[in-house]
């Protein structure tokens, strides 16, 4: 469950902004439409859109090939098959039928032109960015010239800048083309029901906010690991990083759901103003904050350099220097070729005050811990100890289990292209906080240790270990529960 937009609670400039936000956009643009994010994640949440009764606009392809439009048919009908079985042949044809085509350079004005032509009488499309990040600012700045701006909506892709002047200066051409409230800033991530059920989570249940702060709290670790490399993205990867390409975003993000303060009222801007106080009280990096690392064969993946420093693997750690979480030390840790596939958060609370049994002092393991399992399943757990039966006073630590997967949920991009396309902007990134984020990672971007050679399979480099050692050890994802 999402935040509601309670209009009651919210103030007339806000509600302004909402009422105009929330008009159903009547076109789907999408720039980018022969590449490998359309393959794989756009064309299978298309046809989910129209399974469901969520998409029956035009969606207009725009990519530099000079398809024809069956070609175009024939790759989306290809990328649903492979995604999925194809269970609904009426879905299937009308969104085949609702396709379009436009090819052309993004820097001719002449593609804008036979954009606008291919639209007709579409009057507030949605145009969606799936394209490099270089491409960014001559799309937008195409879509202004051509008078394709005005009562439309744009989706940018992550990453949003690769850095605080690159964001900031993003951030300024999208505003001198379309309203704040009109840019949708993409993470696919957010669009997770795993994520969304930690805002839920947090603030539908009165038994955490007592303890949630730094009297009772005594760390917060998030990983998201994955076994596999870069699969052929390596050239991708060597303009990006596993900083930049999930810790400042991905992570983050979740750091902020965890971190912030209950919104003032029910509109999703309450929210993102909370998101936005988190990234601005984090403590800014420095080098002995982190560990970076590389897997070892990654140079010899295509478009590697021979003598690469990009990590493909970091570990952090943050401060939040607000009320809550002073002194509270944040792990943030994600890596590829990793021992296993997950993402999970761990919030350690702190021992008893007093070790009135002696197996349930630190020495025993790890004190009391809520866990939120984000994949590749849902699940909330909290550890508790528990006596074991006779006369003497020995526990074991369990945990009360909660698995929350149902069948059937939106995928993520499902649900983010049609909330854009409904005008609700709970899910997106607002421009304060993208450079507030962007602030928190900038003294690391270039002043950094290299990167330390890890075998595929292992859990990073050793160091990694020492940097949350003063607070204990990693806690290694696990499929189902965990017992200590």
């Amino acid at each position: 469950m999402r935040p509601a937009t309670d209009m009651r609670k919210m103030s007339s400039a806000e509600m302004d902004i909402t009422r105009n936000s929330m008009t159903p956009a009547d076109a789907l643009v999408v720039f980018g439409v022969t590449g490998d994010l359309a393959h794989k994640m756009i064309f299978p949440a298309l046809y989910a859109m129209v399974k469901s009764g969520t998409l029956n606009v035009p969606v207009v392809g725009v990519a530099a090939p000079n398809w024809s439009l069956a070609q175009l048919r024939k790759k989306a009908q290809d990328s649903i098959r492979q995604a999925g079985k194809i269970d609904d042949r009426d879905a299937l044809e009308l969104l085949l039928s609702l396709l379009r085509y436009v090819g052309g350079d993004y820097n001719d004005p002449g593609t804008f032109e036979a954009l606008k032509q291919a639209l007709g009488d579409a009057r507030r499309p949605v145009h969606y960015l799936a394209i490099p990040p270089a491409l960014f600012s001559t799309v937008i700045k195409g879509l202004g010239t051509a008078d394709l701006a005005d009562q439309a909506r744009v989706i940018v892709e992550k990453p949003f800048g690769r850095d605080l002047a690159s964001a900031r200066e993003l951030n300024r051409i999208a505003r001198s083309v379309f309203p704040e409230d009109s840019i949708f800033r993409i993470d696919h991530y957010l669009g997770k029901e795993a994520i969304m059920n930690i805002l839920y989570f947090r603030f539908a249940n009165s038994f955490l906010e007592p303890i949630w702060n730094r009297n009772c709290v005594a760390s917060v670790q998030i990983t998201l690991s994955e076994d596999f490399g870069v699969k052929g993205r390596g050239a991708f990867y060597e303009s990006a990083g596993c900083l930049r390409d999930v810790i400042q975003n991905h992570l983050f993000q979740v750091v902020a759901l965890l971190a912030m303060e209950p919104p003032a009222y029910q509109g999703y801007n309450a929210v993102h103003s909370e998101k936005a106080k988190v990234f601005q009280a984090m403590r800014p990096l420095h080098p002995d904050d982190m560990v970076r690392g590389q897997y070892v064969g990654y140079r010899k993946e295509p478009g590697v350099a021979r003598g690469s420093d990009v990590e493909t693997f970091c570990a952090l750690r943050l401060f939040i220097d607000s009320w809550r979480w002073e002194g509270v030390p944040w792990y943030l840790r994600s890596g590829k070729c990793l021992a296993a596939t997950a993402a999970e958060v761990l919030v350690e609370l702190k021992p008893p005050p007093q070790r009135l049994f002696d197996d349930s002092a630190p020495a025993a393991g790890r004190a009391n811990y809520l866990r939120f399992r984000l994949s590749p399943d849902s699940a909330v757990a909290l550890a508790a100890r528990v006596k074991r039966a006779g006369k003497e006073f020995v526990g074991d630590q369990r945990e009360l289990y909660l698995l929350e997967e149902q069948p059937g949920e939106e995928t993520p991009y499902e649900r983010l292209l049609g909330d854009a396309m409904s005008g609700d902007g709970a899910l997106f990134t607002r421009e304060d906080a993208v450079e507030a984020a962007w602030t928190v990672v900038d003294p690391v971007l270039a002043t950094h240790p290299r990167a330390l050679r890890y075998q595929p399979g292992s859990w990073g480099p050793k160091p990694a270990d020492a940097l949350i050692a003063a607070d204990g050890s990693w806690h290694n994802p696990t499929l189902g529960k965990v017992t200590k």
